[in-house]
């Protein structure tokens, strides 16, 4: 098979980073990654064919940089760009820059980019398609309008930014009189995230799950979805394990949401990669569209695994003209796939980032466990970027089986040097509702009590800083983010420290 273009450059870093260089390396495709100064040792760097120094630590001034991203194109010779997941991936100018440079744009089109990316346009597009949406309101965003709407609504209710997601400009209101306060301080933070301080209201459900669901479109008119992925275990609003099949869904149910996810993505003309998120009342087993992600998901790889499908060289083959092979109905769900993120941060203090040196490193392996690594034995870990260390992926026979399996392969997991998540995580996924699959979106939050091991986050630490000579303990994380100078920092804001996917 010819590859779908002679080289790619990649504008991410990280474990992204890694996976597209890898399905490069697969195709055939001179693979080029970027880095900042701070990136210049890192695994993502060593794994690209050949990479370029785009700038200084600051994203804001390097994978936030388009100019340098493009002059990086330019300089290797590169004939496509994929962006990856967060920093510009979802940006619609990026898009168009691109495009305009005569390059190949990995990803939708820039116009169902802005389409989807308007919280408030995305709403409306979605009522004229007959997508379910949540009860809210999208209009003149107008402080007494607001008012009106909330209390047509009903508490509780949620503040949203019109322009971004990902938790930032989001405000839960329980009551009138909070109303006010939310409004101020979530146009404030969306403002200062997206540059956009349009707001919308939507009805708040505190008990629904986050379900999505994969579609995929060639540039000849096929579209179609790889059913669904569970993604309501959160923290701060942020997705940390994933699991296909959903565990609440059943064969009516996801004819429905897959029939609702094709066509919110034909609505506007959706092509490449993307997914389309909605709310699930399990009471009732209504669904409402929540949101479109118009690139590819951090837990990709569970869909990959339960279809058998390569869905970031799908990304690539799509972008350089190829027609999808298989149909709707060709696409089964083989099994199940469950997905942990194993994140450099503490639990027992808010999930605050953590940095420091990966000083010895232990990952699992054996049939069915893969690791999407972004990261290595001696690898620094800084406060400048998300501290996603890897995606640990599970694949068995049935849901009991990869629960098992995850458990295993997370007790053979090690990061000594840095306070991470995983013994968190091991908690979380022995917890009896999580065994059951009955958990909601709020489930976190609700039992922290008994998910955190107090006396139990350092060890790892403490045991690496016997063993070999650490730096001090100022270099972790400064939970109050004023001594971080690059507002894009995932440290810059303790409430809403992700830039990246969410």
């Amino acid at each position: 098979m010819n590859p779908p273009f002679p080289s790619l450059l990649i504008a991410n870093r990280g474990e992204i980073a890694v996976r597209i260089a890898r399905a490069c390396r697969e195709l055939g495709i001179r693979s080029i990654g970027v880095y900042s100064e701070a990136d210049a040792g890192a695994l993502h760097v060593r794994t690209a064919d050949q990479a370029v120094k785009i700038g200084p630590a600051e994203a804001s001034k390097s994978y936030l940089n388009i100019e340098r991203i493009l002059a990086a194109a330019k300089q290797t010779g590169a004939m496509a760009v994929h962006p990856g997941y967060g920093f510009l991936a979802e940006n619609a100018d990026f898009a168009e820059a691109v495009i305009a440079a005569g390059l190949v744009w990995v990803g939708p089109p820039p116009a169902a980019m802005r389409a989807m990316g308007d919280k408030a346009g995305a709403r409306a597009l979605m009522e004229q398609a007959s997508v379910p949406v949540v009860p809210g309101y999208q209009g003149k965003d107008d402080a007494n309008l607001l008012e009106k709407a909330a209390a047509k609504i009903g508490f509780p209710l949620l503040v949203k930014a019109a322009g971004g997601g990902g938790g930032m400009g989001q405000r839960v209101v329980n009551a009138a009189g909070e109303l006010g306060e939310a409004i101020e301080s979530a146009r404030r933070e969306a403002q200062s995230a997206f540059g956009d301080g349009r707001l919308i209201l939507e009805k708040y459900l505190p008990n629904a799950r986050h379900i999505e669901f994969q579609v995929l479109g060639d540039q000849h008119g096929n579209l179609l979805h790889l059913f669904e992925r569970e993604c309501s275990l959160q923290r701060r609003r942020q997705k940390i394990v994933e699991e296909t099949p959903s565990p609440l869904l059943d064969g009516k149910l996801r004819t429905e949401m897959g029939a609702a996810s094709v066509a919110a993505a034909s609505a506007v003309g959706y092509t490449n990669a993307g997914t389309v998120e909605f709310l699930v009342n399990p009471s009732t087993r209504e669904f409402y569209f929540l949101e479109m992600n118009t690139r590819i998901q951090v837990e990709h790889p569970i869909t990959e695994m339960v279809c058998g499908i390569d869905l970031v060289q799908w990304q690539l083959r799509i972008a350089a003209g190829e027609k999808l092979p298989f149909a709707q109905k060709d696409i089964k769900q083989n099994g199940h796939a469950i997905e942990c993120r194993i994140y450099a941060e503490d639990p027992g203090s808010g999930f605050l980032p953590q940095a420091g040196r990966v000083l010895k490193l232990h990952l699992p392996q054996g049939e069915g466990v893969r690791v999407d690594a972004g990261v290595e034995e001696g690898s620094e870990v800084g406060v400048h970027y998300d501290p996603l260390l890897a995606k640990l992926i599970v694949h068995a026979d049935d849901r009991a089986a990869a629960l098992t399996k995850m458990q295993a392969s997370l007790r053979e997991t090690a990061y000594l040097g840095l306070t991470t998540n995983i013994d968190f995580l091991q908690d979380l996924l022995a917890h009896p509702r999580v065994q059951s699959g009955d958990y909601d979106t709020r489930f976190v939050e609700s039992n922290m009590d008994e998910l955190t091991r107090d006396d139990e986050l350092l060890i790892e630490v403490l045991l690496a800083a016997a063993l070999v000579d650490m730096q001090p303990a100022s270099m972790l994380a400064n939970g109050d983010g004023n001594q971080i100078p690059d507002p894009h920092s995932p440290w810059a804001n303790p409430n809403n420290f992700r830039i990246g996917d969410n």
